[in-house]
């Protein structure tokens, strides 16, 4: 299978710069699957239902949330009764929505698409490494899933770098999501997990993690003068991670960052 994950969109700049590239990108990469994260995409907070709708129709196969999930409160009814619209797996039991889907693909490929959250520096949720192996006891690759997918939202690198080692070779791709800074430490890792710490936005570079840089420098020259926080607006980069799954196994065989467009330089797979 190729797979193709898109980092957290932020603001009309990188939402539309987003909307405009993937149904490129699913013709050039010929994507089975492809999966974003939009928890940043309605203003810079959070995700409406409008925008989560253009991002399905541009050709996303699955959205995922983490910390912002609840900035938009008319996502929740919408959550609710979107199956393809995930939140972290680990919120506890009532929240609304569910933090797994399963997507076939146009070659009849079942693969699942889980988001979870951490906790170093996060909200106080649910253990996500317990959580996620609970959850991953009834699936196993090459039996009754053929690609898993998790997007780790979470600020410490180190959590994230644990949690991949720790369900290596139980599913196919872990990535990083949150901090909106690429990393370079894509790889293959020893039981056959593609991993990368953190994806990086889709949004704006001359900024602040996405951010307008002015109002947000000012918060740390001046913390208490509390400057609105407005999405950069200059041309996006799109960045992501693109992985390459064995159909017998689901383990990975190849991964790649993706970078295009913007500021940062460019990588294609």
């Amino acid at each position: 299978m190729r797979s193709l994950f898109l980092g957290d969109v932020v603001g009309r700049s990188g939402r539309d710069a987003v909307i405009a590239a993937m149904p490129d990108l699913r013709a050039r990469l010929d994507l089975d699957l492809l999966v974003v994260n939009g928890e940043n995409a309605s203003h810079g907070f959070g995700l409406s239902p409008d925008i989560a709708q253009a991002l399905f129709a541009a050709g996303a196969d699955a959205i995922t949330l983490g910390n912002h999930s609840w900035d938009r409160k008319e996502l929740i009814p919408y959550i609710a009764n979107e199956p393809r619209l995930l939140r972290p797996l680990n919120y506890p039991n009532g929240t609304p929505g569910q933090g797994h889907c399963f997507v076939e693909t146009k070659r009849g490929q079942k693969a699942l698409v889980m988001n979870v959250m951490g906790r170093l520096f996060m909200e106080a949720l649910d253990c996500p490494f317990r959580t996620t192996a609970e959850f991953l006891g009834k699936y196993k690759l090459g039996r009754n899933v053929d690609m898993i997918l998790i997007d780790f939202h979470a600020e410490a690198t180190s959590e994230k770098m644990a949690y991949g080692h720790s369900f290596d070779a139980a599913v196919s791709m872990v990535v990083g999501t949150h901090t909106h800074c690429p990393t370079a430490d894509a790889q293959i890792l020893p039981g056959g997990t593609g991993f990368q710490s953190d994806a990086g936005m889709c949004g704006d570079y001359d900024s602040v993690i996405g951010m307008d840089k002015l109002a947000a420098g000012t918060r740390f020259w001046r913390p208490h003068a509390k400057e609105r926080l407005e999405p950069a607006s200059g041309v996006a980069t799109i960045c992501g991670v693109y992985v390459e799954t064995d159909d017998k196994n689901g383990l990975a065989t190849r991964i790649s960052p993706l970078r295009q467009g913007g500021r940062l330089s460019e990588i294609f797979p």
